[in-house]
């Protein structure tokens, strides 16, 4: 997921989780932090210095390669010397900013991007504006937009992309062509019938599944549906239109109906309780369990790690059928990197977040290692780049003008967390009025938000 090479990622649970302790933590530190950003950055640049980076990533091979850019950096720039902290989450992070003083961060990190908003409403992050126009960058030219919209919150640009991931299809070429399966499908109409083409019964479960619907299922959630779909969470008040926007409800009913053409709630749940651990090598796409998958870019890698016997087509994932001219489209998140408000070292600090996010060679070695996707253009397209055609597919995701990700929000992932939940009730036939449940749900968001202000 964001920032992180796919051997250590964490299972949409704890992910859940993380971000609900993130967003519990994140309410004090707002308290803390407001008005903070109004810093200003005295300190010499070329002055003999040290500075303290703090990032999330924990895996020997991850530390290894954002070490290796450390060192480049400090080559490039002799009077830095950075010190590096790695394995630090959110709540960490949040712990030190509102404690404040010299021993805390200059440069901070996250994989959380759905917790921008309350980065940058809070002041949490510094404001980056002044010295992007100090170093005469050209954001639009240097990153893709996507990447440019969840590093900023309202025009206060707090943090800039360290990477990114990109969400597209992969699917089972065999199980293709032995189901006569020509091409992976473009619309969701076509996908529903190849979902149903592929799948096996066996008894009352399934030898082999088209594909796992639910919400439950590894990476199928509502926002990564959702972004195959033109849509808006919120209308130009910044309240929730998903009770408004024919699209979300468009979603909920495709989804339901393919749980039901599949087997049904019940039956699906039973066979992915059999599922192995999403990031291990009994992963149900892995193992022909189920033959598509919506998976970030780092699947690949772990599959065939896994020394599975089929051979992996990769593709976008398919869009609404009066939307075809946008098929190549995805969902996107990443890695994303600012400057501690309390630093008294900005100018220093912002030296190794210049270097980070737009030196070519940096972002492009960075990739290579961790199997991430590049996030400018100039490494996108970088003859280093290791790219194979399965790759491919993701990095033409992450540059396609539709690709999206959920708007920040005031109160971070809160909105994304209250629609999942009700998704989780429409789909397993708790909620039956899917109307008057997204005009309920849409309420929440609203109220939450409001309480967050």
């Amino acid at each position: 997921m964001p920032g992180k090479s796919w051997k250590v990622i964490p299972s949409a649970s704890r992910k859940t989780a993380a971000a609900l302790a993130a967003s519990a933590s994140l309410a004090l530190l707002a308290t803390a932090c407001t008005g903070s950003s109004e810093s200003a950055a005295n300190d010499d640049p070329n002055a003999k210095t040290t500075i303290t980076f703090w990032h999330g990533w924990s895996a020997p091979a991850e530390v290894k390669a954002i070490q290796a850019n450390v060192d480049a950096f400090e080559k490039a720039h002799p009077n830095i010397t950075v010190k590096v902290v790695g394995n630090i989450n959110d709540d960490k992070l949040n712990q030190a900013l509102r404690a404040g003083g010299s021993n805390g961060p200059d440069v901070v990190s996250s994989f959380t991007t759905s917790n921008v908003g309350k980065f940058c409403s809070s002041g949490a992050f510094l404001d980056l504006k002044p010295f992007i126009e100090k170093s005469k960058l050209d954001l639009d030219k240097l990153i893709p937009k996507p990447m440019l919209d969840y590093t900023q919150f309202e025009g206060t640009r707090c943090a800039l992309p360290l990477l990114g991931d990109a969400y597209g299809l992969y699917y089972n070429k065999d199980a293709f062509e032995k189901a006569g399966i020509k091409s992976p499908p473009k619309t969701w109409s076509e996908f529903a019938q190849v979902a149903k083409k592929l799948t096996v019964n066996k008894g009352d479960s399934y030898q082999q599944l088209g594909f796992m619907p639910t919400y439950h299922g590894y990476e199928t959630v509502v926002d990564h549906y959702m972004s195959q779909w033109d849509h808006a969470y919120f209308d130009k008040d910044g309240k929730s239109s998903i009770a408004e926007d024919p699209a979300f409800a468009e979603m909920f009913t495709y989804q339901k109906k393919l749980i039901d053409d599949l087997g049904g709630f019940a039956k699906l749940e039973k066979y992915r309780n059999t599922f192995g651990d999403e990031w291990g090598a009994k992963h149900p796409f892995q193992t022909g369990q189920v033959a598509m998958q919506l998976d970030g870019e780092w699947r690949l890698g772990m599959a065939k790690d896994a020394g599975v016997d089929f051979e992996i087509g990769t593709a976008p994932m398919p869009v609404a059928d009066d939307e075809a001219d946008e098929y190549g489209k995805g969902f996107l998140s990443g890695t994303i990197i600012g400057i501690a408000p309390q630093s008294e070292k900005q100018n220093a600090a912002w030296e190794l977040v210049k270097y980070l996010t737009t030196d070519t060679q940096a972002v492009v070695s960075f990739a290579n290692a961790i199997h991430n996707v590049p996030s400018t253009f100039e490494a996108l397209k970088s003859p280093d780049l290791k790219v194979d055609p399965g790759f491919k597919t993701f990095l033409d995701i992450a540059q396609n003008p539709h690709s999206n990700t959920p708007p920040a929000s005031v109160n971070g992932s809160t909105y994304q967390t209250t629609l999942q939940d009700f998704g989780y009730q429409y789909e397993s036939g708790k909620v039956k009025d899917l109307k008057a449940g997204l005009e309920k749900t849409a309420k929440q968001i609203d109220t939450d938000i409001e309480q967050a202000k």
